[in-house]
């Protein structure tokens, strides 16, 4: 049996989300048809987690196992042949039996991008968040310096269950001015909570917006309350850039 690992671009305005569910259309069952039709078997494709509705992946890391002997850069050929235009994979390689795209992640980097402006965009509306009111790039910075480290992030969590543990460590994360009014805001950590990251940026565009000062975080996360924080930003703002093993 051979266990093969893909790196997987898609765009989730017409997904929803990865995981698959019965009745709707997903991005894991898309990949599990189309690679079924070309070994001839029934596929299981494991991701290294799951990402919502509208949700975007420029390399989001999957594995599956099967006894076909097709070669990897034609299986690749093949399945791409058949994934429709908003999926892609981008990479596919033989991994020992060992490996496993979800249980081996050491840490996931999300970028969510803002487009801030009085006047919408046509073209960017499924792939960034319109923001209106000016942001103040600076307190936004200095909110998100605040979130760096080893944090209990249940005021970011949405949905909790009563034994989750919502510890984690962010450790990377920086804001940046990009051309055309677009404000990009990456994240990278051990792991991510439920609409965490949406979370953290519907708390920090109410920093940039003045209706919150950044010295407030300190209590947002000390209170392990999610009523405490911002709104949930949008999804069609997020895309999973990285996901490092």
């Amino acid at each position: 049996m051979r266990n093969l690992k893909i790196i997987v671009e898609y765009d989730g305005s017409g997904y929803h989300g990865w995981q698959r569910q019965e009745g709707l259309t997903t991005v894991q069952q898309i990949l599990e048809e189309s690679i079924g039709r070309i070994t001839r078997e029934k596929i299981t494709v494991v991701g290294s987690g799951r990402t919502d509705a509208g949700v975007h992946a420029l390399n989001q890391s999957a594995h599956f196992k099967t006894s076909s002997c097709i070669g990897a850069r034609n299986l690749l050929l093949g399945i791409n042949s058949l994934l429709p235009h908003g999926v892609v994979v981008k990479e596919l390689k033989e991994m020992d039996g060992l490996f496993h795209a979800r249980f081996d992640v050491k840490s996931k980097v999300y970028m969510y991008q803002i487009f801030n402006s009085p006047v919408r965009s046509a073209l960017y509306r499924n792939y960034a968040w319109h923001v209106r009111a000016p942001l103040d790039f600076c307190n936004m910075e200095k909110g998100l310096c605040l979130l760096k480290g080893i944090h209990d992030f249940s005021s970011f969590c949405g949905k909790k269950e009563d034994d989750l543990n919502c510890i984690r460590t962010i450790k990377e994360s920086r804001l940046e001015k990009a051309e055309g009014d677009f404000i990009r805001i990456f994240l990278e950590a051990d792991g991510f909570l439920r609409y965490m990251v949406r979370s953290i940026v519907g708390t920090l565009v109410e920093i940039g917006g003045r209706k919150r000062n950044p010295d407030d975080l300190p209590d947002i996360l000390a209170a392990k309350d999610r009523s405490r924080a911002g709104i949930t930003a949008p999804p069609q703002g997020v895309f999973l850039m990285e996901v490092k093993y």
